[in-house]
């Protein structure tokens, strides 16, 4: 043949739904056979959605997956192109795999189960599956009985050497990469980074291919791409969206190596603030979609963290499927309900105003008799948002939106928010967003709003939300630096303690002052019972609080870690 032309098809599965994703593999399938290609690559997992947890541990599931890859085998019987795809197998003696599945011709050509399983962070696949064996070369049949010899590799198998070098050894022409890799903020340079590094050993060609979407916590970014055996970016899908792209490749002159035809389309990368931003909204967007809410509804509280979550709730699904509440008590201040009303109005949301005062003045009867007149406290500002989180999970009951939670990592962090009160409600999308990123990504919304996102252009977040002090509005002239150190000062410590985990002395001898370490370190460890309680929410970071920072919540070391920086 004069070529071979491979397509990288990135789409969006979803876990358990594998009629669906049987019509998706079908749709890019049709697509790429468009482009003339003789063979589709998809992600992994595909045929079942990736992660799927415990989920794959049913026989059932994994019998229907069979099913599916042989029903896909079947339909390659066309003259259109073979399928790469990944689902699970089970061998015969019944071990579970991870495994990327050749099809073609009418019938299942290869199989290769996952080699290197993850078992950190967000992965615990050594839960659910066996490791396969070193794998050797998928053979490709082609027309006029050639034959083109794929080295197949699944997601982790590519962050190590050892697999992508047996495959160069034992005769693969090019490198083919299968993946369910989620986003993080630097992990789109890490991924090429190591592309090109197995590039170099091997001296191969190598075509990288990523689900995007979100799934649970997780959002998957795409931005598949191929690189060239001299390490040439071939071709980048952009992130966050559906693509197939065709690749075209040749043995060179002398019929030994594969070497790409012209170059693809090439995405840019997306500028760090804005990609978070999209991944904010895919994260909500799928999280409410793939679980059938009709909507979401939120406290508009007049502050910048509410203000944010229904700027990407808007973007994330149109102003018409979210509710806005504002629930003021006696402490807001006259600026928040005017600032509230003016974001709803630059939203285009529907803005409720339910007064929680004969609510409290009824819990304040009500327990009078038990709190025996002791003095009011943090006990009194905590039934307000208790009180307010009774509200919209009724509103949620009885209209059907899913409640959004509105508090970011910083006050997660630092245990700055109330159990059963702004905690209340079924996803975040800033649970793993600083504060001072909050303030950056409104900025940015203002400015420019992004092709994909469903909201009005221009000013959406009024400039005096952004520019006053944080306040929870809990008690008369209450801030939040009253309780807590300057935002810049908190985030950086956070980041030292959690994406970094440095300990308070190293903090110390960074330059941060010992009594700000001292009390953020004892209030990030206090408030671990607080976050196991805490709603699903978007993974941002490399330690998103959840399934990538696991912490006892009896933890008796943190006194150990305290002493270290004196007293």
């Amino acid at each position: 043949m004069d070529a071979f032309v491979i397509a990288l098809a990135q789409g969006n599965p979803t876990v358990g739904d594998l009629e669906g994703n049987l019509a998706l593999i079908r749709r890019l399938r049709a697509a790429a056979a468009a482009e003339g290609a003789h063979l589709v690559v998809l992600s992994e997992l595909c045929v079942i959605g990736y992660p799927p947890e415990d989920l794959v541990l049913k026989p059932a599931l994994t019998q229907h997956a069979e099913r599916v890859v042989t029903r896909l085998a079947a339909e390659t019987a066309d003259g259109g192109p073979a399928l790469l795809i990944g689902s699970p197998w089970r061998d015969p003696a019944g071990r579970l795999f991870n495994a990327a599945v050749l099809v073609g011709e009418g019938r299942v050509l290869a199989r290769r189960a996952k080699h290197a399983l993850p078992n950190y962070g967000v992965f615990d696949e050594k839960r659910v599956f066996e490791p396969g064996p070193v794998p050797g070369p998928m053979v490709l049949p082609l027309a006029g009985g050639e034959t083109l010899r794929l080295g197949v590799m699944v997601c982790e198998d590519m962050w190590g050497e050892d697999v992508a070098e047996a495959l160069g050894e034992s005769g693969a022409e090019i490198l083919v990469v299968i993946n369910g890799s989620p986003f993080e903020t630097e992990k789109p340079e890490q991924r090429l980074q190591l592309a090109v590094a197995r590039a170099t050993e091997t001296g191969l060609p190598l075509i990288y291919v990523n689900q995007w979407g979100g799934q649970d916590e997780l959002v998957f970014d795409g931005a598949s791409f191929a690189l060239d055996a001299d390490r040439t970016l071939v071709t980048q899908a952009p992130m966050l969206e559906e693509a197939v792209i065709a690749t075209r490749w040749r043995r060179d002159t002398d019929g030994m190596r594969l070497v790409a035809i012209g170059r693809g389309p090439i995405a840019p990368a997306l500028p760090p603030l804005e990609a978070i931003y999209r991944v904010m909204v895919t994260g909500l967007r799928d999280y409410v979609e793939k679980n059938r809410f009709p909507g979401v509804v939120l406290g508009l509280s007049g502050g910048v963290d509410s203000a944010l979550s229904a700027a990407v709730a808007v973007d994330a699904l149109g102003a018409e499927r979210v509710r806005a509440v504002m629930m003021p008590s006696r402490y807001t201040s006259r600026e928040s309900l005017e600032d509230a009303t003016t974001c709803a109005r630059l939203l285009g949301v529907r803005l409720d105003e339910i007064g929680i005062e004969p609510a409290v003045e009824a819990f304040q009867h009500m327990l009078a008799p038990v709190f025996e007149n002791r003095t009011p406290d943090t006990t009194e500002e905590n039934i307000q948002s208790r009180i307010r989180g009774v509200i919209l999970m009724g509103i949620s009951n009885k209209l059907g939106p899913m409640v959004l939670t509105t508090g970011n990592k910083s006050e997660m962090s630092v245990g700055y928010a109330t159990l059963y009160g702004d905690m209340a409600g079924g996803y975040s999308v800033l649970k793993d967003v600083y504060k001072t990123t909050v303030f950056a990504l409104s900025r940015l919304r203002n400015e420019r709003r992004p092709h994909d996102c469903l909201g009005p252009d221009g000013l959406v977040i009024p400039e005096r939300i952004i520019t006053k002090p944080p306040t929870a509005e809990l008690r008369a002239d209450q801030k939040d630096e009253d309780s807590l150190p300057p935002y810049p000062v908190l985030d950086r410590v956070l980041h030292g303690l959690v994406e970094e985990d440095l300990s308070p002395r190293e903090l110390v001898a960074r330059g941060e002052d010992p009594e700000v370490v001292r009390k953020v370190s004892n209030l990030l460890d206090l408030a671990e019972y607080k976050r196991r309680q805490a709603p699903p929410g978007v993974k941002i970071t490399r330690k998103a609080f959840g399934r990538d920072r696991r912490y006892p919540i009896t933890n008796a070391f943190r006194r150990i870690g305290l002493r270290e920086i004196g007293s």
